[in-house]
């Protein structure tokens, strides 16, 4: 049976669940109409055109420092836009992700944050460096994560589609994670290094597709060479339980958050 839309259900294959389970990601195509996504689109653009406020470093440049000016950051990041526009909560994406999570990863997950990323035109230099989710995180019990990546627009090699090193969640250790620009202070993005043996594979996707990957899988995107944006709209989703915790330590993955709920979580992933 191939994935279908009924209402808010979105209905995954069993070779697409598997895939998940053993390669750490899925491309699943059609999640959202051409009618859901413009319902979205904008909305979207009122965040990047800054008509609806985010205050501080939530509104940042994830390719450089936290000082650009915004006309020059190569990939806008809008942190939590549900939170600063309430009115998108419950909206045909979070309720169609709400539904593949739960397949994908059983009962009881919730939204932990949401993420907008844009990148510019012609910014060769709009790279995500290799990383894994969870050398960003506190270590909890339940480590269930299913976080969606929605192209806004097509997403494609030339303009940085998603890559993955497919079952890489199945290592026993994370890799090793270091600051990509000066410290966590100046710059929230983290990397590692491929291996030899590390084969990555390219996902481009259409408008209304998305990618799905856990906390373990490595993961990054190219720059963008072309003339239009790419964008991309991010809900992860991680257990009840697992939320709680982080709030507990004041973890809420603002960029905002202090230094020193920051320092809590190394550069591997583990609670300090």
């Amino acid at each position: 049976m191939s994935n279908q839309i009924d209402g808010d259900e979105y209905r995954i294959s069993e070779e697409d669940k598997d895939h998940f389970a053993e390669c750490g990601y899925v491309h699943l195509r059609g999640l959202l109409t051409a009618e859901d996504v413009s319902e979205l689109e904008g909305t979207y653009d009122r965040f990047l055109r800054r008509e609806i406020e985010v205050p501080g470093k939530d509104y940042c440049d994830m390719a450089g420092d936290y000082g650009r000016e915004p006309e020059d950051f190569s990939i806008i990041n809008v942190m939590l836009p549900r939170r600063y526009y309430p009115q998108w909560q419950g909206n045909i994406f979070e309720r169609r992700a709400a539904s593949a999570a739960r397949q994908l990863c059983g009962d009881g997950m919730a939204i932990d944050y949401d993420q907008l990323l844009a990148k510019q035109p012609y910014k060769e230099d709009a790279v995500f460096a290799w990383h894994q989710d969870m050398a960003y995180w506190p270590d909890t019990p339940d480590t269930r994560t299913a976080t969606f990546w929605l192209a806004i627009d097509d997403s494609t090699i030339a303009n940085g589609c998603m890559r993955f090193v497919p079952a890489t969640n199945r290592e026993r250790e994370l890799r090793p994670h270091t600051p990509q620009f000066g410290d966590r202070g100046d710059s929230h993005a983290l990397g590692t290094d491929l291996m030899e043996s590390d084969e990555p594979v390219p996902v481009p996707i259409s408008r209304g597709d998305v990618t799905v990957h856990n906390e373990r899988v490595m993961h990054g995107s190219g720059g963008n060479s072309t003339a239009g944006f790419r964008r991309a709209y991010v809900i992860a989703f991680r257990s009840e339980d697992t939320v709680a915790i982080e709030r507990q330590l004041g973890f809420t993955h603002s960029h905002n958050d202090s230094g020193d709920v920051l320092n809590q979580v190394g550069v591997e992933g583990q609670t300090r």
